[in-house]
C-alpha cells in the first residue's frame, strides 16, 4: 500500500471540514487550481475559490483510487452532497513544488 503525500491527505480532510478556506495551507504561493473550466492562480484566487465555488454545497468525499509518485499524485473521489445530481466521481491531479506544497491541482470528472 502506497502512503499518500501528506498535503494530499490534508487537502481532503480540510475540504471535508467546516471551513474549506483552511485548505489554503497546502498550496504553494504561486499555485494554480483548475476546476470546472476555471483557472485560479496564486493563493489569493485559490482562497476566493475555496470560499466561493468550492464551498457552495455541503459534500462528503470517498476515495475510490489513488496513485502517488514523488512529485505528483492522482486521486479519484466520489463526491456526494446537495449539488445538482447529488453524486459525481472527480479525479484530482496534484503536482508538488520542491518543498512538497501543492503547485498545481486539476480537478476533472472521472470516467
Amino acid at each position: 500500500m502506497t502512503t499518500m503525500h501528506r498535503n494530499v491527505v490534508d487537502y481532503f480532510v480540510l475540504m471535508d471540514g467546516d471551513d474549506k478556506k483552511e485548505t489554503i495551507r497546502v498550496f504553494a504561493e504561486d499555485a494554480a487550481v483548475i476546476d470546472d473550466g476555471h483557472i485560479y492562480r496564486d493563493r489569493a484566487e485559490i482562497l476566493d475559490w475555496l470560499a466561493g465555488a468550492a464551498s457552495e454545497y455541503t459534500t462528503t468525499s470517498t476515495e475510490l483510487s489513488a496513485k502517488n509518485e514523488s512529485r505528483s499524485a492522482s486521486v479519484v473521489v466520489r463526491l456526494e452532497g446537495n449539488f445538482p445530481g447529488g453524486r459525481v466521481d472527480l479525479k484530482h491531479d496534484f503536482s508538488f513544488d520542491p518543498d512538497g506544497q501543492v503547485q498545481r491541482l486539476e480537478i476533472t470528472v472521472s470516467g
